[in-house]
């Protein structure tokens, strides 16, 4: 799957495909609701892995969209109703 440990990527997928429409998180909320504080940069890993995904609902710490994405993820924020400006969301969940 990603090379990383199963039980990480297992409970990173399963927080991530709890996830609903308008639903926003940070990397940091979804490696801590999974059971793993601090590895934050490896659920970036599972999402740039895992196919099917909603990727478009995850963000930085300070709000901010996904580099060299940010055109895409908008897109898809807005069509969920999330409000985004200047390349971050106004609200997580």
């Amino acid at each position: 799957m990603t090379g990383l440990a199963p039980d990480f990527t297992s409970e990173v997928v399963r927080v991530l495909k709890a996830l609903e429409p308008g639903d926003v998180a940070t990397y940091g909320e979804i490696a801590e609701e999974a059971g793993f504080p601090g590895a934050a940069r490896a659920v970036g890993r599972v999402l740039k892995d895992v196919d099917g995904l909603p990727w478009w609902r995850v963000v930085t710490a300070s709000g901010r969209l996904v580099p060299g994405y940010e055109s895409v993820q908008e897109r898809l924020l807005r069509k969920e109703g999330i409000a985004v400006s200047g390349n971050r969301v106004a609200r997580r969940r």
